[in-house]
């Protein structure tokens, strides 16, 4: 925002129109997610991914989804676990 770099959204209109988000390039993976069930089905290139995520949230995944299908999800930690 206005030159400076911001870790908030903010308030007022004016300067949201102002935001110039900044991106981030990663390698992506050609091979298919779906029926993924572990981290070892996963492409590296996935793996890395949710890790930067993680990174940049400052706070681990507690689950990926690999596809549209219920059953095709990685529990990496129980969610409702405090």
């Amino acid at each position: 925002l206005n030159g400076k770099e911001i870790d908030y959204y903010p308030a007022g209109l004016t300067d949201q129109a102002a935001v110039e988000p900044i991106y981030e390039t990663m390698p992506g993976w050609k091979d298919s997610t779906k029926g993924a069930r572990s981290w070892a089905d996963l492409p590296a290139e996935a793996v890395k991914y949710v890790r930067r995520l993680e990174e940049l949230v400052g706070k681990p995944c507690a689950l990926v989804s690999t596809s549209p299908e219920r059953e095709d999800v990685i529990l990496m930690k129980d969610p409702f676990e405090s």
